[in-house]
């Protein structure tokens, strides 16, 4: 575990120090996916910073639209024209051109060329997490189904391991393997956490206080969840198949999706907070999921309510997907980091592979950008790319200019060459 920001201390470098400026805080990259499009009707906003007006769908941003960049136009030109739903979806972070048939062919996503620039300096250098299990099989158009299981791919051909079990997630974060797996986190470094209490000020020690029970609070929801999973395996090899094929609850995992897809951002916040990793990509629900919302009075699966994205009830789950990413963006906020927080040294993603889940229409995909990346994104703004020429509105010059302010430089990155003019 890396410390938290204190005033005692300097941190963030070998030496930390330059002169008497401490190292700069490190730059973090996240994205969240919803698959199926968004209610159109109800996804907009006008105006600026604080001023901002948002639309229905989009009101769990509210406290915080003044750090929001609400992006509208882009695209992804090689997920138009190959058909509905994979083709759509398994290049959304790479731009690649997909290959159909048995044989996946795509490219690396930028979540992992960011990883690998962050390889030596994070221990966990991507975290690449699901909350719904991935498919096997073809679509209709003759693409893959892993491609609408995946979004992050490590490489043209191999998509990288997505983890949806929260204990295994925390545990591959903090190194829990075999008989640690019974030892709490906070107990391999509380001599350490009481040797530095005792060196900093009140402030300081109220905050170390408040960061390892943060820790410790999201370590005994994982935990709680372990035994769940060690016997859904067992049930798994008793009937002879895959653990993946099962339905939740009964593969393990929590059958409430909301506390799934809470404690799965929680660890990203977690693993930001502590700079085990700067790399996340959150895979909330897949392409064509099959998640179901009683909790929003929504009788049908998600990808048949998208069908009717203009409903009420459609309008309710992209609210309840922005709220998802509005979770993880004020929980990064409340986390102080020199004078800003860690979402303001961040850039959370939000996308889905399509605008219209009943036109299947990726002409253009919504996209929401929070946190500026030490200042590096003026935020609070309004991005319109729609009547731009097709060169000019590409999601892969978002990309290069993300890439490029976390000191990636890249010619090229998919099917762009140059970055995202205004942002």
């Amino acid at each position: 575990m890396a410390l938290p920001w204190l005033e005692s201390i300097p941190v963030w470098g070998t030496e930390t120090v330059v002169g008497n400026d401490a190292a700069p805080s490190p730059n973090r990259f996240a994205a969240l996916f919803m698959g199926c499009g968004i209610n159109q009707d109800h996804w907009w906003a006008k105006g600026s910073g604080k001023e901002m007006e948002l639309g229905k769908s989009l009101a769990p941003m509210e406290p915080i639209k003044h750090k929001l960049n609400f992006i509208t136009g882009l695209f992804n030109e090689n997920a138009t024209e190959v058909g509905i739903h994979p083709g759509q979806t398994g290049n959304i972070l790479s731009g690649a051109s997909l290959q159909k048939g048995s044989e996946l062919r795509g490219d690396i996503s930028m979540d992992q060329v960011l990883a690998n620039h962050f390889e030596n300096q994070t221990a966990v250098p991507s975290l690449v997490l699901g909350c719904e299990q991935p498919v096997t099989g073809y679509h209709e158009t003759n693409f893959s189904m892993a491609y609408s299981s995946h979004i992050s791919w490590q490489n043209a051909t191999s998509p990288v391991p997505m983890e949806v079990y929260p204990s295994l997630a925390f545990d591959a974060l903090f190194d829990n393997q075999g008989s640690r797996r019974d030892e709490s986190i906070l107990d391999r470094v509380h001599e350490d956490a009481l040797s530095l209490s005792r060196r900093v000020s009140q402030s300081d020690r109220a905050k170390l206080d408040e960061y390892l029970n943060s820790v410790r609070e999201v370590e005994k929801r994982a935990a709680s969840m372990r035994a769940a999973h060690a016997k859904a395996a067992t049930r798994a090899k008793d009937h002879g198949k895959p653990i993946a094929a099962m339905k939740r609850p009964d593969d393990g995992l929590p059958e409430d999706i909301r506390e799934h897809m809470r404690l799965m951002c929680d660890l990203v916040a977690i693993g930001f907070q502590t700079d085990k990793s700067r790399v996340a990509t959150l895979l909330l629900n897949r392409d064509l999921s099959g998640l179901f919302y009683p909790f929003l009075d929504v009788a049908s699966t998600h990808h048949s309510a998208s069908h009717s994205d203009r409903s009420d009830e459609y309008e309710r789950i992209s609210r309840y997907y922005c709220d998802q990413y509005a979770y993880l963006a004020k929980r990064l906020d409340s986390m102080p980091e020199g004078d800003a927080t860690v979402l303001d040294h961040s850039c959370l993603l939000f996308i889905s592979s399509m605008w219209s889940g009943n036109a299947h229409d990726s002409s253009k995909v919504p996209v929401l950008l929070t946190g500026g990346l030490s200042g590096q994104f003026e935020t609070g703004r309004v991005l319109d790319y729609v009547g731009k020429d097709d060169d000019d509105r590409k999601l892969c010059s978002m990309y290069l200019s993300i890439m490029d302010r976390m000191g990636v430089k890249r010619d090229r990155f998919g099917d762009a060459e140059k970055q995202l003019a205004g942002l």
